[in-house]
């Protein structure tokens, strides 16, 4: 993630990049604030935003663990 939040902040990207962004960021605190709130263990926010991640590009066959 570090070199997405990089490259964010030295290109120039289209507004709907920004936004997306934006509202991506604002989603995962609101995440983790809830895992928070509930007590749960934060490495399972982790899991579950690791295992649809994994889905969704293993999907569009850009996974490449496969």
């Amino acid at each position: 993630m570090s070199n997405v939040t990089r490259l964010r902040h030295v290109l120039p990207l289209p507004a709907n990049v920004v936004a997306a962004t934006n509202a991506l960021d604002a989603a995962v605190i609101k995440a983790i604030d809830e895992v928070k709130a509930a007590d749960l263990p934060q490495r399972l926010l982790d899991a579950i935003l690791h295992a649809h991640a994994h889905a969704e590009m293993a999907g569009k066959g850009r996974c490449a663990a496969g």
